[in-house]
């Protein structure tokens, strides 16, 4: 784990539920409380996010496992990601396209 607060408050949490102290529903709450938020980018955005990352349509479609129209589509506006594409283009927009290699 890192050594942000809210990791190390859910690691304390881990350890608790190891002891026996934090019961097994609290401990899911609190995991649930943890999970990162997922930002829905505008078509300006996602564009953005790839020339960052320096990948065309095709590259860029291939690390998020989409099609090459779908990231067109996206670009214009056209159509949005969700669900696992969208939590990968959150990672991404984080951490760049080297962290799908």
């Amino acid at each position: 784990m890192g050594n942000s607060i809210l990791e190390m408050v859910q690691e304390t949490a881990g350890d608790l539920h190891k002891a026996g102290v934090l019961k097994d529903q609290t401990l899911r709450d609190f995991d649930l409380l943890c999970l990162p938020v997922v930002v829905e980018f505008d078509a300006k955005q996602i564009k953005q996010i790839r020339l960052d990352n320096k990948a065309s349509q095709g590259v860029f479609a291939a690390y998020l496992n989409t099609s090459k129209s779908t990231v067109q589509k996206w670009e214009q506006g056209q159509k949005k990601p969700n669900g696992p594409s969208l939590k990968l283009l959150n990672l991404v927009a984080k951490k760049g396209l080297d962290v799908l290699a």
